[in-house]
């Protein structure tokens, strides 16, 4: 998939390469034959810290950047740790988008989130419908600071002709997930805890809420590849919605992992704990008119992140 102007010896800086979104990037990068790829760890360049990102900029000058890196986390890291969600991505994403415009990086592509829309959005939700509601309470720390993000790319695409531009995926997955329970987002959490009851012998498995929260989810792969697909065909301000056209209950989505894990047991839902936004549909229109859509199915997705999970469960976090 060749983008315009970005060759082969292109120097890209994926940020946050570690990271399921970063390392999927890099991954797809790769496949394409781009081998000049910027990558630092959070230990050679904590991106929170303004002057050790603006020596990083200044020395390298990237020609092309991913902004994948951010502090993410479910419904209990959100409800936990609101400070720290708000504060760390605030930093990194003010600090490298202002560092990379001043070093005369040619494009970047900042990702956002679905939850930065509003809680009872009308669905599926379209681009224009930011700012017209209140967020859902559980992860707006998160979504405020997303926010601020795409409107700095809108910003500083105004005042200085910097070519920033955001796409917001919906859910993600896949294989780099986190799935330590308590900051874990749903998909990875129910993977690991179907496959731990099933070592255990449950009976059962609890699910948070009343099962009824529709969501749509996309296999992270994808996601890389609409990123390239968006650094080749994509120029405008408004931020763009990425996501996979469907959904399902987080009942049947807690009974299609149990089916791929094998576990026989039964689902016991918990309406005490919180649902969080109703709904969640991304209006994917604006990309496909643009000539793209997802590939991976849902039951392949999961099947391909719980043979993942499988393989390094020993070295994850717990």
């Amino acid at each position: 998939m060749p983008v315009p102007g970005m060759k082969r010896e292109s120097l890209i800086y994926v940020a946050g390469h570690r990271g399921m979104v970063g390392s999927a990037i890099v991954r797809r990068l790769q496949a394409e034959g781009f081998a000049n790829l910027l990558l630092r760890t959070h230990a050679e360049l904590d991106l929170t810290r303004q002057a050790d990102v603006e020596d990083f900029f200044s020395e390298y000058r990237p020609d092309y950047v991913f902004l994948a890196a951010a502090k993410v986390g479910g419904i209990l890291a959100n409800d936990t740790q609101p400070a720290e969600f708000l504060r760390d991505n605030l930093a990194i994403q003010t600090n490298v988008i202002d560092a990379a415009y001043r070093n005369g990086t040619r494009k970047l592509l900042f990702l956002g989130s679905s939850c930065i829309y509003p809680k009872h959005a009308s669905q599926p939700m379209r681009e224009e419908c930011l700012l017209t509601g209140s967020l859902e309470p559980t992860n707006e720390w998160y979504a405020v600071a997303k926010i601020a993000g795409l409107k700095m790319c809108q910003a500083y695409r105004r005042q200085y002709g910097f070519n920033a531009i955001s796409a917001m995926p919906t859910n993600l997955y896949g294989p780099g997930d986190n799935f330590n329970l308590r900051s874990s987002h749903v998909l990875p959490a129910l993977i690991r805890k179907f496959h731990e009851a099933k070592e255990h012998g449950d009976a059962e498995v609890e699910l948070w809420g009343t099962g009824t929260p529709r969501r749509e989810f996309l296999y992270v792969d994808d996601l890389a590849e609409a990123s390239l697909f968006l650094m080749a065909r994509y120029d405008e301000e408004i931020w763009i919605n990425v996501g996979s056209g469907s959904d399902l209950t987080i009942h049947a989505l807690a009974q299609a992992i149990s089916a791929v894990v094998g576990f026989s047991g039964a689902i016991r839902l918990d309406p005490s704990k919180p649902d969080g936004t109703p709904r969640k549909l991304l209006d994917t229109s604006r990309l496909a008119n643009l000539g793209w859509s997802s590939r991976i199915e849902l039951s392949d997705g999961i099947r391909q992140t719980y043979g993942w999970f499988l393989k390094h469960r020993a070295g994850l976090r717990n």
